[in-house]
């Protein structure tokens, strides 16, 4: 159930150790299907309050439904029975969809003060509509909650990083609808980030150093099926729109995803939790250093912050963050 709340932005900067709540998260609620009206805002107005779409996953339900909900598949004219097909998979979702977006002409100040920033930059514009109910939601992460996972203190940057959303916020309701809705939740995990480092030999070429991490980092987490749903070159996208980014020789940001793991969590009752995906892990070398910087949001602030309590999908977002934990350090990544 959703909840609503409103509480001031001081007591929501102590989301990490306050006895009351704070709001996690907000949806707009549109009367009937708004994908339309969606595809829309994210393809050709939020570009105009200086948005940037990235790595767009819409209609994430069909895929679900292709690779669990279809017993055959048409192989060279013939019908063949489909490998993952699982009799036990039933449809919830009309549309759910994961829509990274950043505001680079904010971030990238913000990011020369708050590295960890990158951990919901990009973040997801979530779009989701449950089969049998005429409504469309569309949502994110509250920002001040971002900003208490990642550990941003700094006032100055918390003040623009929130401000930024104001116009984006104002343009959602007024595409899909004014009525709200809340996910609100009373603490944050004890250690909601999990950070890393990984030490090298500078050498002549960083290039050479980054491109072989990125071939490694990619073919280790595909071979335990994850999804590289995303990457933005933060410093690419900083230096072509001639924004200061001087502290950093690289900084770059993957989108990852587990698709059955998401399945198991937005199809199966809580398509709201879609708001945190796909994990967003920033990776950053600053100028000079020989040491690659990398830091990610714990799946168990899921758990916290939309209040998950199914046991199956609370051992499953423990498992993962055990997981992507020991691929990290298997590829020579030290736990901070």
């Amino acid at each position: 159930m959703f909840n609503r709340l409103i509480i001031g932005a001081a007591a929501l900067s102590l989301a990490a150790t306050m006895a009351f709540g704070a709001q996690g998260a907000k949806f707009y609620v549109g009367e009937g299907d708004k994908s339309k009206e969606f595809m829309s805002l994210v393809n050709d107005k939020i570009s105009t309050i200086g948005f940037v779409l990235s790595d767009p996953h819409e209609r994430i339900n069909d895929a679900y439904k292709t690779k669990w909900g279809t017993e055959f598949k048409t192989v060279k004219g013939a019908q063949e029975k489909h490998p993952d097909f699982d009799p036990t998979f039933k449809e919830t979702l009309d549309n759910l969809g994961f829509f990274s977006i950043t505001n680079d002409s904010v971030v990238g100040p913000l990011l020369m003060k708050e590295p960890a920033l990158g951990g919901f930059s990009p973040f997801n514009l979530h779009i989701y509509k449950k089969m049998g109910e005429d409504k469309t939601y569309v949502g994110h992460v509250d920002p001040e909650t971002m900003l208490n996972i990642v550990g941003v203190k700094d006032a100055d940057v918390r003040a623009k990083f929130v401000a930024s959303f104001v116009p984006l916020d104002k343009m959602v309701g007024q595409e899909i609808g004014s009525k709200t809705q809340t996910v609100d939740y009373k603490a944050l995990p004890a250690k909601p980030m999990m950070t890393f480092e990984v030490p090298f030999e500078r050498g002549a070429s960083l290039d050479a150093f980054i491109s072989d991490f990125q071939g490694k980092f990619e073919a280790a987490f595909e071979a335990h099926k994850y999804i590289i749903a995303g990457y933005k070159d933060i410093k690419g996208s900083m230096t072509d729109n001639n924004i200061e980014f001087g502290r950093y020789d690289a900084y770059w940001v993957y989108s990852l995803c587990h698709f059955r793991f998401s399945e198991g969590i937005f199809n199966h009752g809580r398509p709201d939790a879609g708001a945190f995906a796909p994990c967003s892990m920033y990776m950053y070398v600053e100028k000079g250093s020989n040491k690659l910087m990398i830091g990610m949001p714990r799946l168990e602030n899921w758990i916290a912050v939309m209040g998950i309590n199914d046991p199956k999908m609370v051992d499953s977002i423990h498992a993962l963050d055990k997981e992507i934990t020991g691929i990290m350090t298997g590829l020579g990544a030290k736990e901070l």
